[in-house]
């Protein structure tokens, strides 16, 4: 009976930690693919983001550029990309004025990175 507890608990913790999570991951994909209506931003597997235009049964029209329409499979929608209002930056929410900081000459650089060890030299890079 001990023999058999010990795979017996293993084959449990690779259902609830990897079997079943996967399961339902799948299921809300699935869920979201068959809810896909035309306007809606969305991205594919591979990456790629554009708008749907039309659904033909398993296909779906995507349009990437204006003009551009890309045919793929339902299944490749991996989400839906909400559409998203920025908000207005407040006072004080923005930056004070930032200066950047330029290296403009070999004099400002450190001598690590000047090889001839001439501080003066005027080699830039």
């Amino acid at each position: 009976m001990e023999t058999l507890l010990l795979p017996l608990l293993l084959l449990a913790a690779f259902y609830l930690l990897l079997i079943r999570p996967q399961q339902k991951q799948r299921r809300e994909i699935a869920q979201l693919q068959s809810t896909i209506s035309p306007g809606a931003r969305v991205m594919t597997g591979a990456g790629l983001i554009g708008t749907v235009v039309a659904l033909e049964g398993d296909e779906v029209v995507l349009e990437v550029a204006p003009g551009v329409t890309n045919r793929y499979v339902r299944r490749a929608i991996m989400r839906v990309i909400p559409d998203e209002v920025p908000e207005p930056i407040t006072s004080d929410e923005a930056p004070d004025s930032v200066t950047p900081h330029f290296q403009t000459d070999a004099t400002t650089r450190p001598a690590a990175d000047n090889p001839d060890g001439d501080e003066t030299s005027g080699t830039q890079r």
